[in-house]
């Protein structure tokens, strides 16, 4: 596991921002299942997105793409995919969370053409049993329930924050 206490900015990171993750980068094949379950294969569905060799066209493909990231734990895409007035300087994933299921409950706006947008969704989680209370042995399952917004900068869609 990497150090936590120096790390380096990443290639992708904005300027001054420091991608730290608990784990390392979960790799994907192209073929696999996306975990954002858009039903899609990685490779054409969030790959592109989080590889930088594409940027998504609606607030809609940017939430499926920040899950993904939380979900292979890429830490440098989250930051460069933040809208640069709420991004943080520094970001660190926890190490033992898995996030599993993402649900989209409603959008407003955000398409192709629009400015800003806002994406209410539900992730689901796993935390490591280490430290939970009652049954030691399994995992704690969370929800996080959000309506994020978001708004386009420099032509791209990035996140903004989230209630």
């Amino acid at each position: 596991m990497p150090a936590l206490s120096d790390p380096a900015p990443h290639a992708d990171s904005p300027a001054g921002a420091v991608a730290r993750s608990g784990a390392e980068t979960v790799s994907l094949d192209d073929s696999a299942r996306c975990p954002c379950q858009s039903g899609e294969a990685f490779g054409s569905c969030c790959g592109p997105y989080l590889s930088g060799q594409a940027s998504p066209p609606t607030v809609e493909r940017l939430m499926r793409s920040r899950y993904t990231a939380f979900a292979v734990r890429d830490a440098a895409y989250l930051l460069h995919s933040w809208h640069p007035s709420t991004r943080p300087a520094t970001l660190e994933l926890e190490p033992g969370i898995r996030w599993f299921r993402l649900d989209i409950l409603d959008r407003v706006a955000g398409g192709l053409l629009d400015s800003t947008g806002i994406v209410e969704f539900e992730a689901r989680y796993r935390m490591p049993p280490a430290g939970n209370s009652g049954d030691e042995s399994r995992p704690a399952v969370g929800i996080q329930h959000e309506r994020s917004r978001f708004e386009r900068a420099e032509g791209r869609w990035t996140y903004v924050d989230g209630e």
